[in-house]
């Protein structure tokens, strides 16, 4: 009696070659896709799409980005959101994270330091810190500073130049930077303090890029958070974030050294 003949079907000749061409080229790619969760503090939400978009590239990994206040991002992470790795605002949440056993404490990297522009949509309406110096019943917006380090910035810029009193009753708070953003974009404020990054591409209105010497410069602090530990996509997006094209992204943008 003949022994069962295998059913496995063999391919010849060009059938074959085409057949092996195409394992080639998608087998990599297939082994290493892979997905990221990323919380974004929204000052960075321009980059962080750049970025992402360039380690996409690079490395056939997804970055899935959720963008918001620092504050209320951590408030997400504490509460069990399933974010993988944390780009912060601040230095003290992600420090906070590692000390409440939420993340991996040789992760923890400084990716960016960010600064506060006071801005308007009116061509001559800022002209300098004398602008908040001067009386006017405009509405001038700021982010929240108890979640919002952008918003802690500001009001210690209005404190700094002794106008914090005086322009109080006028402030409307934002929940982030980006809303913030919008409030003057939308002429729902005459006046913000904004991040650099959100007007840096492009010259519309006026500005006054607000000396370091009046605020805490914005340190923003990264970290792997324990959910992306095992996943090297995570861990691979930390690295990227810290390498020549995301530096040269962060440089466009306006973060930089503190002077």
């Amino acid at each position: 009696m003949s022994g069962v003949r295998s059913r496995s079907r063999r391919w010849h000749g060009p059938v074959a070659a085409l057949a092996l061409a195409v394992a080639a080229l998608l087998g990599p790619a297939a082994a290493r896709a892979g997905e990221v969760h990323v919380a974004v503090a929204a000052n960075f939400t321009a980059a962080a799409k750049e970025i992402a978009a360039l380690y996409e590239a690079a490395s056939g990994d997804k970055a899935v980005l959720s963008f918001g206040s620092t504050g209320q991002l951590y408030t997400q992470i504490d509460q069990g959101a399933p974010f993988e790795v944390f780009l912060a605002a601040d230095r003290a949440r992600p420090r906070k994270a590692v000390e409440e056993g939420l993340a991996d404490p040789g992760t923890l990297v400084t990716y960016a330091t960010g600064r506060i522009v006071l801005y308007s949509r009116d061509p001559g309406r800022v002209t300098g810190e004398a602008t908040l110096h001067a009386a006017g019943s405009g509405k001038l917006a700021i982010a929240n500073p108890a979640t919002a380090p952008y918003g802690t910035a500001a009001v210690q810029a209005m404190q700094a130049l002794g106008v914090y009193d005086a322009v109080a009753p006028r402030l409307v708070q934002g929940n982030n930077i980006a809303q913030t953003y919008q409030f003057v974009e939308s002429g729902g404020a005459e006046l913000g303090f904004v991040a650099l990054s959100q007007v840096i591409g492009h010259d519309r209105g006026s500005r006054w890029v607000v000396p370091f010497r009046l605020y805490t410069p914005i340190a923003q602090d990264a970290v792997l958070l324990n959910a992306g530990t095992r996943n090297p996509a995570a861990a691979g997006f930390l690295r990227f974030l810290q390498g020549p094209e995301a530096r040269a992204v962060k440089e466009k943008y306006g973060y930089g050294a503190a002077d």
